[in-house]
């Protein structure tokens, strides 16, 4: 339980603001309304991002301690602040030309309003993150050099391909090319340079920490930061939350289009998802459990072709929430019966 001390401490923190917004304006019925949607919206964030806590601690775990600590403490406040709030804001800015503390008004006295210029611009901000995502997910696939294959051969010829230079942003530029075709024609300019930004993002990352760890390989100190933790690293899970987490916020609009109980409902649930990251590091689960890191990365490759689909369809949150479950639980079976197979043969 020690791991979750501080996410039940923020979870008290901030029913007691939901609930005191909530009453200031609603009175008791307010508040109870406004206690119920926070608690919703902080499960919704768990059941979305539990992944995002596998594919963290993965990274994570090959960290010096004050990569972690680094990523654990500011990376919360980028997530819950960064993400949950300002980026909305900074997209409806954008988009209405407003400034941020007309923007920041708007949400506060006329949400609807708010929601309807984030939700009208869903489409570029699926195709940036759906980008990201399935990069993470093919280049997790198409590594030739992984040992442990939770498919068996067929896992094992898929990551030969991996041998082929550029065949995950082969592949990922098809997929976007191929999503194009139900965007509407007003819009397909803007979402393609959107998706290229995604896949600009992901390679401009991977090509930081590549220089960062050539740097290592020539006498510099930089490199060994970046292999226990560092700058390329840092930012590659930080844009890795911003995919997830914005999925959240449209989300989030569904149920409530109050933006202060969608802050506090989701900043309960990034914080279970830090808390998961670190009792998964610190147990050494995903070691213990071979195929966990296997059924995180399958969700996020679901979640990407989700986001991508969600620029022309809606795709439920119970759906999206569901199927990242569904493979986590999944892997999670192969792995005990994993670990009764091969510890039975070890005794």
């Amino acid at each position: 339980m020690k791991y979750f001390t501080w996410s039940f401490i923020v979870t008290a923190i901030c029913l007691a603001l939901a609930g005191w917004w909530g009453y200031d304006h609603g009175g008791t019925s307010g508040m109870i309304t406004a206690l119920g949607v926070a608690a919703i919206l902080a499960v919704m964030e768990v059941s979305l991002s539990f992944d995002n806590a596998v594919v963290n601690a993965s990274v994570l775990k090959t960290w010096d301690e004050f990569w972690i600590k680094l990523f654990l403490g500011v990376g919360i406040i980028i997530a819950v602040f960064g993400m949950r709030l300002v980026f909305p804001l900074v997209i409806v800015a954008v988009a209405a030309d407003l400034g941020m503390t007309e923007v920041w008004n708007l949400a506060l006295t006329d949400p609807k309003a708010f929601s309807t210029h984030l939700t009208n611009h869903h489409a570029e901000v699926a195709a940036f993150g759906g980008m990201f995502l399935l990069l993470v997910f093919l280049n997790f696939m198409l590594d030739d050099e992984k040992e442990t294959h939770w498919l068996g051969n067929i896992e094992k010829k898929i990551g030969a391909l991996g041998k082929v230079s550029s065949i995950a942003v082969m592949i990922a530029i098809a997929a976007l090319l191929f999503s194009m075709t139900y965007v509407d024609e007003a819009q397909k300019m803007i979402v393609l340079t959107a998706g290229l930004w995604g896949i600009l993002v992901y390679v401009g990352v991977d090509m930081l920490s590549s220089m960062l760890e050539k740097g290592e390989a020539e006498g510099g100190s930089v490199g060994d930061a970046v292999k226990k933790g560092g700058i390329g690293g840092f930012l590659y899970l930080e844009v890795l939350d911003a995919s997830f987490s914005f999925d959240g916020v449209i989300g989030a609009f569904a149920i409530t289009s109050d933006v202060v109980i969608i802050m506090l409902g989701l900043a309960i649930g990034a914080m279970f998802v830090r808390s998961m990251t670190v009792f998964l590091v610190r147990k050494g689960t995903l070691d213990e459990y071979v195929y966990l890191e296997h059924g995180a990365h399958y969700a996020i490759g679901i979640l990407a072709i989700i986001m991508l689909a969600s620029m022309k369809w809606h795709v439920p949150e119970l759906v999206t929430g569901g199927v990242g479950v569904a493979f986590i639980l999944a892997s999670l079976w192969s792995s005990l019966q994993y670990k009764k197979k091969h510890g039975a043969a070890e005794a």
